[in-house]
């Protein structure tokens, strides 16, 4: 470690000497992670865990402002949870859904309690402090409820927060400017005008009215425990518009941006001379490079969904710790306010949320068909009149598999087309450049979604190790088409005589739940 940043860390260590919590710095510089860049990390990362900002630094490899001493924007919000949350992101739902975006859809809901302030990454932790000790200061004469009161105008519509809970609230701020300016050093400015939590800002005039209706419908006395929460952002993408990769693209060319589903790109829009229609130039929140990108691969994103979220102080619930015995060593523990990154709750949570990404449900719709093509006399058109199968058109199958009955069940149970194939064929690529992976594979009982399962798997090289499940409970029975007869489909057996790798042990849930249930209001157990 060079002799600068040998000090730069002392002096560090020294302003934190007083905590308790293990220093996340130690093992960045275990690692031979120079100090302005493990704390660069720490800081874009939220200051969770080791993991994080080594993961971090590992996508930022290639990142050519790595090095730049540049800070992160910090900001202080008060933000509501439980009822009253949910019912103000039921209404971000249903005005969205009713009166389209508006400005107050980019942020989720809050109280501004400060200006964005830069501060140095290695004074972060000073922040966390002086949240703390602002919530602290405040904890007694917190409001136990936050009276809101709605107000309405053309272009504004949110809660007002007035009197003494209003006076209160700007007292925490205020003291964490102070308490920030102390020990971070930071230039913090408080809110100082009217509290306000906004529901739609800058909408169209004639919205007013159904927003306002909206509105009412959220009762400000639902429960809440209000949480000030410190967020930051990258300053040099403020302006910047925010979008979001909704798939895998790896470059063509050198000057290419690689985009993984999730990725978030910063793209300025009076920057996109260079780009050709269709493309746009960004840079990656997560690598932090800069390149071209397919448009169409993205969508458009809010720039809060880039925001790292730092440390919470949770009024109700330090005040219902600081009402425990003074002398009881748990309560005091309990009440710093950054447990949060090791916190068995936070720990349940990311464990519940492994659990379902690990659960996710693909949903797949089957290639084109034949008679979506040639229309519903297409078996006229390939059929000799000895009853045997060729093939008219490119665009028909090469060849249809064996059935020990008519080749006339075809008709109401047609295959894929040649383009359907493909198109299947494709889904299945996409899904190995995804990085996907399956744990079982079902499937409808109709032809064309069976090969359309067959041909992915063998995309993804796993038509010998995975079977086919058929679950007849997936096909969509009240929906077949103008046909007064029901589709005869392949049995198993003629389906693994056709080559698919099909499960024999498999037996349908979605078919004996609705049998059972026909069976008691029927009395009879067989399926029509």
């Amino acid at each position: 470690m060079a002799a600068g940043e040998t000090q730069l860390y002392a002096k560090v260590s020294n302003k934190l000497k007083g905590h308790s919590t293990p220093s996340l710095l130690d093992p960045l510089l275990a690692m031979g992670v120079p100090a302005h860049t493990a704390l660069k990390a720490l800081a874009a990362t939220g200051r969770r865990t080791v993991e994080e900002a080594t993961e971090w630094l590992r996508c930022h490899s290639n990142d050519p402002s790595l090095d730049d001493p540049i800070p992160q924007e910090y900001a202080l919000f008060l933000c509501p949870t439980g009822a009253l949350l949910e019912r103000l992101q039921e209404f971000w739902r249903e005005s969205k859904r009713q009166c389209a975006k508006n400005r107050a859809h980019e942020v989720f809901p809050h109280v501004t309690l400060c200006d964005f302030f830069t501060c140095e990454d290695q004074k972060v932790e000073c922040l966390y402090e002086a949240l703390k000790r602002a919530g602290d200061r405040v904890l007694r004469a917190f409001p136990t409820a936050v009276p809101l009161v709605l107000h309405s105008s053309i272009s504004y519509l949110g809660f007002f927060i007035n009197d003494s809970p209003a006076d209160i609230i700007r007292e925490f701020a205020m003291v964490f400017a102070t308490e920030a300016s102390v020990l971070a050093d930071c230039s913090v400015k408080p809110c100082t005008k009217q509290l306000h939590l906004t529901l739609a800002h800058k909408f169209y005039p004639h919205h007013q009215r159904t927003l306002e209706q909206l509105a009412r419908a959220i009762h400000p006395g639902h429960s809440c425990q209000w949480t000030a929460a410190l967020y930051s952002r990258d300053m040099r993408f403020v302006h910047y518009q925010t979008l979001k990769a909704l798939f895998q693209y790896k470059p063509q060319n050198g000057d290419e941006l690689m985009l993984s589903p999730g990725d978030y790109i910063f793209v300025d829009p009076t920057q996109q001379e260079e780009a050709s229609e269709g493309w746009a130039i960004g840079t990656s929140q997560r690598t932090g490079c800069r390149g071209f990108l397919p448009e169409n691969y993205t969508e458009r994103a809010y720039e809060s969904d880039t925001w790292v979220k730092h440390r919470t102080y949770t009024f109700s619930l330090a005040m219902a710790m600081d009402s425990r015995k003074d002398g009881d060593s748990n309560s005091r523990q309990n009440r710093e306010f950054h447990p949060s990154p090791a916190s068995r709750g936070v720990g349940s949570m990311l464990a519940l949320q492994a659990t379902i990404s690990r659960r996710s449900v693909l949903v797949v719709r089957h290639g084109e068909r034949v008679d979506q093509v040639f229309g519903k006399s297409w078996l006229q058109q390939c059929t000799t009149p000895e009853g045997k199968y060729y093939r008219p058109d490119l665009n028909f199958p090469r060849s249809l598999p064996r059935r020990s009955s008519s080749i006339k069940d075809f008709e109401n149970d047609p295959p894929l087309s040649s383009c359907g194939i493909f198109q299947s064929r494709l889904a299945g690529e996409a899904l190995m450049d995804s990085g996907i992976r399956l744990a079982a594979v079902f499937t409808s009982p109709a032809l064309r979604c069976v090969q359309t399962a067959r041909h992915i798997l063998e995309e993804l090289r796993l038509e010998k190790k995975m079977k086919i499940r058929v679950e007849p409970g997936i096909f969509e029975w009240m929906k077949w088409e103008a046909s007064k007869s029901t589709p005869t489909f392949m049995t198993w057996q003629e389906l693994k005589e056709a080559s698919f790798n099909m499960d024999p042990d498999y037996r349908s849930r979605v078919w004996e739940c609705a049998s059972v249930k026909r069976t008691k209001r029927k009395g009879s157990g067989n399926w029509p």
